[in-house]
């Protein structure tokens, strides 16, 4: 079974980077697309940014497009989410998601496995 584990998360000024990690064990994420959404309480889950299986084709909601990158690293068996230019909009629990049916599910807000989110607080 898929177990994914969120870190990274920090306060950073605005303007600042921040890389994600998302950590899988269990078994190997070859076989699932996995997909970055952010939360805040008492508001919807906004999906950030997807990876398919193969790490071939990636996607990111409009908002985030150039300033987040998605990358998979398959020795570590790690999804990451590099962001940069933060603004304090960006504030949010961030959380990645896995599933075997693809990006297009995630997109669907669709997944079978989730970590527990990792808080990246922009401010000055």
């Amino acid at each position: 079974q898929l177990q994914l584990v969120e870190s990274g998360g920090e306060l950073v000024q605005p303007g600042g980077s921040l890389r994600l990690s998302c950590a899988a064990s269990g078994v190997t994420l070859d076989d699932y697309a996995i997909g970055w959404f952010r939360q805040a309480p008492g508001k919807e889950r906004e999906w950030v940014s997807c990876i398919s299986s193969s790490g071939g084709s990636t996607y990111y909601a409009d908002s985030r497009q150039g300033r987040f990158t998605i990358s998979k690293d398959r020795a570590q068996n790690t999804v990451y989410l590099q962001m940069n230019s933060l603004k304090p909009e960006d504030t949010d629990v961030y959380s990645c998601e896995g599933i075997e049916a693809g990006c297009g599910a995630i997109l669907e807000n669709r997944y079978d496995y989730w970590g527990q989110g990792t808080q990246v607080t922009v401010s000055s």
